[in-house]
């Protein structure tokens, strides 16, 4: 009824004929296989940057606010504020020192400030000494204080100690 094709008899040249029912040779391969490559893991995606804290318009604190993050003050702090970027609201007031990475100011801050980039806005009323890398003050901020350059304003270097005024203003609307 069935028969095997004469190609499946006939074995390769230079290979023994193999008897009915054996099972086919294996043959033995004298190089190791290769091991398999290892996959490095994908990198995990940079985690989001969580939004900053807002510190209400109907909220006072009394001491010192700090934070590894952001905070927008749009209430009254009284005491130090230490963030990597703040941001005071226009009808916030912010009455101690103010250190941060990145200040922006719409409302009042008095006291010293400290920051690699600092900028008051139109709106802002600063008094007391800045201390920054980098200034921007705009057209109709209002600052008494004076003002000084350093490469490391957040440094300990400066901590302590009151920066000499590299100049006074007075800007007024």
């Amino acid at each position: 009824m069935f028969s095997r094709s004469k190609q499946e008899d006939t074995p390769p040249p230079g290979q023994p004929a193999k008897a009915l029912g054996e099972a086919p040779s294996v043959l033995f391969d004298p190089k190791p296989a290769a091991p398999a490559p290892t996959v490095a893991p994908a990198p995990a995606a940079p985690k989001a940057k969580p939004a900053p804290s807002v510190l209400s318009s109907d909220l006072t604190i009394v001491g010192n606010v700090r934070s590894s993050g952001d905070i927008q003050v749009e209430g009254t702090v009284e005491g130090d504020v230490r963030a990597q970027v703040l941001i005071v609201g226009e009808s916030a007031t912010v009455k101690g020192e103010v250190v941060a990475d990145e200040v922006v100011v719409h409302g009042r801050v008095v006291g010293r400030l400290r920051g690699l980039k600092v900028r008051l806005t139109a709106s802002a009323r600063c008094e007391g000494d800045i201390v920054h890398k980098t200034i921007a003050i705009e057209s109709g901020a209002h600052f008494e204080g004076s003002v000084q350059r350093q490469d490391d304003p957040l440094g300990k270097a400066g901590k302590g100690e009151a920066p000499r005024p590299a100049a006074q203003v007075v800007a007024a609307e």
